[in-house]
């Protein structure tokens, strides 16, 4: 009897599910600080939205399940992670760009493959003027400390994408004794000049003609 009383008094209650989940996706949410993975803080989002669910179904079915401090701390870290994730990213975003250059996307730069791929209408605006663009080194430039290599657009085009298309391309030569190390997974924050070569011209390793030069003043 007294096993059966005890049962009674003390039913078992679930963990929730939800509030579990919060907590997983926290420290991958946490990677979004770092500005290569800034699309990971949007977890945080699901993460809230697991927490703020577990804490509703906690509230309703109070008998059956628990894990209220989970859901709870899940909520208050991913909440805070959000604001100062994007307050940050914001703050970089809007000061990376240094005086006297114009930010351009790589998009601008790059032809969809329906359309012969050849410089676009941005890159001939462009052309010979002051620029700030973002992009990766591919793996073909080389090892080491480099001053020349090749700019791409994105880690499919660099890693996983073989031959770059010319308009996927960017041509770069650090000037003033400057070096950048080849690898990683970062993105590379490069400002300088941009020209269009008027004449074909391919660098080794790669196949396609490289349209576009750019001649760096500063790595941010």
């Amino acid at each position: 009897m007294g096993g059966y009383a005890e049962a009674v008094d003390f039913p078992y209650r679930a963990v929730s599910r939800a509030a579990v989940v919060s907590i997983l996706l926290t420290p991958f949410a946490m990677l979004g600080l770092i500005q290569a993975f800034a699309p990971l803080l949007a977890l945080s989002v699901a993460a809230i939205v697991a927490a703020s669910l577990s804490l509703k179904t906690i509230r309703t079915w109070p008998d059956e399940y628990s894990g209220r401090p989970l859901a709870f701390g899940g909520l208050i870290v991913n909440t805070l992670l959000l604001i100062f994730g994007t307050s940050w990213h914001g703050y970089v975003y809007a000061t990376e760009v240094p005086e006297g250059y114009q930010r351009v996307s790589f998009f601008d730069f790059q032809q969809s493959e329906p359309l012969p791929d050849i410089p676009t209408q941005k890159a001939l605006e462009v052309d010979g003027q002051d620029i700030f663009v973002k992009g990766y080194i591919h793996p073909s430039s080389g090892s080491g400390m480099l001053k020349n290599f090749i700019l791409v657009p994105d880690l499919g085009t660099c890693c996983f994408g073989g031959q770059p298309r010319s308009t996927d391309m960017i041509e770069v030569t650090l000037t003033n004794g400057q070096s950048i190390r080849a690898g990683g997974m970062s993105k590379r924050k490069l400002a300088g000049k941009f020209t269009i070569n008027k004449f074909d011209h391919r660098a080794a390793d790669f196949d396609n003609q490289i349209y576009y030069r750019l001649r760096v003043d500063q790595i941010r």
